[in-house]
């Protein structure tokens, strides 16, 4: 889509094809039935104290109330079908970011999965690597400092964020969870005191107003400082308890066909294990995804951020919000000249948009070395999906829309020509121009002499990192 195009899409009531609004449907009810089977379950809880946190954890993940419109839980963007990440093929086709409870604004990356996330270490220095590690989001601004938890930080970002879920304020995330089903449940969990707080009447009428407040109101639901104190906590509790569902068996299992021949229980193909063995070697993918060492779990990330020279993706509706939208935002005051400097804008100046960790100011001495970094993913469920039409995106602005074509990329950037404007071999036999070339990696990705066969056998052991599998579907 035009630059022209997203622009005028941002204006229309219905600013997506057909098959999108299909897609969206189905994942809208496909949420209400899970929140719905989950809500069954809290007339009779389990009487485990983790088991509780994990259940609160999946109905505030599930619940479309917790959004501005009502219209966008958590899950939205975060599926179990693809591993915790964006549910919507048409989305990731096109856009790769996904739209918020605002149905016009988009944000500027593509969803992370949620599996294996809460295994990320609090955001730290390390001074022999001299690089920071852990954290959460692409950019590492869920940094774990404060809560002890990186999951835990980043769900506090979407829901205060204005092209996410898009509420004013943290206390509008409590007070519509203190409406809500589960609230005996949460009690019960975290403390009587949890909602125990002092609601202004017009509370409804500012909490289904649109985020962001104005600059000289930051607070817009008026408490007294000690309901304040009891909404922030609370709103804590909500996260952990995300965090808690988030790191369980039901979302970070270690149960892919990977999984199952370490165990012994299975045994890669020829091709997997090809694949495995240039993984490990010629490809240098395990230079950062590591596939862990004695008294690791293999998590395939090293938890550093890296700059692999991912082409902008001009897809992005986010490149179209730099005019104010229908309620006078700009998510983009960039607008079309946008570069997205991932680690080293956060430590520069926060995020845009959500900004749930505060920065360390020590670490602005390294904005220079990280910008245009973003955090090395998991690859764990990097192929999981519904079925094999279903398209995923790769790259934190979703670029990349098949694991070949990614593959072909870290194999070929260096070596295939710039593509000229609509060059219909992009992606094939040409790349564009890196997003930023700053502190860009030119020593593990970019030339690696791979052959086709090579590629697919990377393709190949890549999908054994999909969770679900059973041995006795070995073939």
């Amino acid at each position: 889509m035009s630059a022209a195009g997203l622009l005028s899409a941002r204006e229309s009531p219905a600013p997506f094809s057909p098959a999108t609004l299909r897609e969206i449907a189905r994942v809208e009810a496909e949420i209400d039935a899970i929140e719905t089977e989950t809500l069954a379950r809290v007339a009779a809880p389990p009487d485990n104290q983790v088991q509780q946190i994990e259940l609160l954890g999946k109905l505030l993940l599930f619940d479309k109330d917790l959004s501005v419109n009502r219209n966008e839980a958590c899950a939205f963007c975060h599926m179990p079908e693809t591993g915790f990440t964006g549910p919507i093929s048409e989305l990731n086709r096109t856009t790769g970011a996904y739209p918020g409870s605002v149905r016009t604004r988009f944000s500027e990356r593509k969803p992370q999965t949620h599996t294996y996330a809460p295994l990320s270490p609090v955001l730290h220095y390390n001074e022999g690597q001299g690089d920071l590690v852990g954290g959460n989001f692409w950019d590492m601004r869920a940094t774990g400092r404060r809560l002890g938890n990186p999951a835990a930080e980043q769900a506090e970002g979407p829901p205060t964020n204005p092209v996410e879920m898009g509420l004013a304020d943290i206390a509008c995330a409590v007070y519509r969870a203190s409406q809500r089903p589960y609230r005996t449940l949460f009690e019960s969990v975290w403390g009587a005191q949890a909602f125990a707080i002092g609601w202004p009447d017009n509370t409804e009428e500012i909490c289904n107003q649109p985020g962001p407040p104005s600059a000289d109101d930051p607070r817009p639901v008026r408490l007294s400082a000690a309901d304040r104190g009891r909404a922030a906590a609370t709103f804590d509790q909500m996260a952990q308890s995300i965090a808690g569902y988030e790191a369980s068996h039901e979302v970070t299992a270690f149960s892919s066909k990977y999984d199952a021949v370490l165990a012994g229980k299975s045994q890669f193909t020829p091709q997997e294990q090809q694949g495995y063995d240039l993984f490990r070697g010629k490809a240098k993918c395990n230079q950062c995804h590591r596939d862990g060492g004695p008294g690791e779990d293999p998590l395939f990330t090293d938890f550093t951020a890296s700059n692999i020279g991912t082409p902008a993706n001009p897809q992005l509706p986010y490149y179209a919000e730099g005019e104010p939208d229908a309620r006078g935002y700009v998510a983009n005051k960039s607008g079309a000249s946008f570069i997205d400097f991932g680690v080293g804008g956060f430590l520069a100046n926060g995020h845009p948009l959500s900004q749930p960790s505060a920065v360390d100011t020590r670490w602005r001495l390294l904005v220079g070395q990280t910008r245009g970094r973003f955090q090395v993913p998991t690859l764990r469920n990097v192929d999981k999906r519904p079925s094999p039409d279903f398209v995923k995106a790769y790259g934190h602005n979703g670029y990349f829309k098949s694991l070949k074509q990614i593959v072909h990329f870290y194999n070929t950037r260096d070596v295939l020509p710039r593509c000229a404007e609509h060059d219909p071999g992009e992606g094939t036999s040409c790349w564009p121009a890196p997003e930023t070339t700053e502190n860009m990696n030119t020593s593990k990705v970019g030339n690696l002499a791979l052959s086709e066969e090579e590629e697919e056998a990377l393709v190949s052991f890549l999908q054994t990192l999909t969770d679900g599998f059973a041995p006795a579907e070995q073939k």
